[in-house]
């Protein structure tokens, strides 16, 4: 009776230090395990169990990215420039066992190591260079310092210069040349306008001329035509007012020939054509010697039918 609970007894001290020294790693940690004081496994994700006094559990690393921001650090340029910079390093564990034997205090150890590289830098790289030039220096830095950190189990995945601060008199002297920058570029910008202006202006002027000067000529080309068709119709009408005139010269020529006329008639027909010409402004008419005879008898005549209306009225 006695035995079974001495063995009782030992059974649930062998249950309870089982369930003691049972453990369960986490997602992206990772526990280092010593044996008797020396590295014996790096336990990863899942159940483990340890050896009651033997085994001990040296140290809980998180596998998770970190972010390690670094006071400022100052630093000098190439040409004598001392300003602050803080740095931003992004950091992993990738080798539990390094990080816990590699070196002693590994964030501090980075610290360090990032202003003495930072330091290095910069003091090759003038002052303009330094603030126009971050991709560069965070390269450069990334890569020494990844190398650097392999040892100790650490992989640096990237490293930003958070702030760069200059000394107050630098910044003043920078913002007064920023300034006469704008303004310089202000002025050039503004003269371009300007030529510009007067280049579009100028060849507004110069279209607004040529077409000016095509219109005058389109123009005077249309005058010139207008002209010339007024006088080739104004011919026309007088060539075409010429041969109605003779056709009705020779009309009447025909209709006397066909009535036969006596002499009389003729002659009184020349004395007529007398009486136009002379039109009240010849002051002598010399009339051929054959209607001198006609001409008196006519003249009879003409006082006879006077004398004739006189007495009727």
């Amino acid at each position: 009776m006695l035995g079974l609970i001495i063995l009782g007894i030992l059974f649930i001290i062998f249950v309870a230090m089982i369930v003691v020294n049972a453990k369960i790693v986490p997602q992206a940690n990772a526990y280092v395990v010593e044996r008797l004081g020396a590295y014996h496994k790096t336990w990863e994700t899942g159940f483990h169990l340890a050896i009651p006094i033997i085994d001990r559990i040296s140290k809980r690393v998180s596998l998770k990215e970190r972010v390690a921001d670094f006071p400022p650090q100052p630093v000098i340029t190439k040409d004598n420039v001392t300003m602050q910079i803080d740095t931003v390093i992004y950091l992993q564990v990738t080798d539990p066992k390094f990080y816990m034997y590699g070196v002693d205090n590994p964030m501090k150890a980075i610290e360090n190591l990032t202003a003495t590289t930072l330091r290095n830098i910069i003091g090759d790289m003038e002052l303009d260079a330094t603030l126009t030039s971050r991709d560069v220096i965070n390269t450069k830095m990334r890569v020494i310092l990844d190398e650097a950190t392999d040892p100790w189990g650490i992989k640096i995945n990237r490293v930003e210069l958070k702030n760069i601060m200059p000394p107050e008199a630098i910044q003043n002297a920078m913002e007064r040349q920023m300034k006469a920058e704008r303004e310089r570029r202000e002025k050039i910008l503004q003269a371009e306008g300007e030529k510009a202006s007067a280049i579009l202006v100028a060849e507004g002027e110069k279209s607004a001329a040529i077409l000016q000067a095509e219109g005058l000529k389109t123009a005077a080309i249309l005058s010139a035509e207008a002209d010339r068709e007024a006088q080739i119709r104004r011919a026309e009408g007088e060539a075409e007012a010429i041969v109605k005139v003779q056709e009705a010269v020779a009309a009447g020529v025909k209709m006397l020939n066909e009535a036969d006329p006596i002499q009389s008639v003729i002659a009184l027909k020349s004395l007529a054509t007398f009486e136009k010409v002379a039109d009240g402004k010849a002051t002598k008419i010399i009339i051929p010697s054959e209607l001198q005879g006609l001409a008196g008898l006519a003249t009879s005549l003409s006082e006879i039918i006077k004398d004739q209306t006189t007495a009727e009225k």
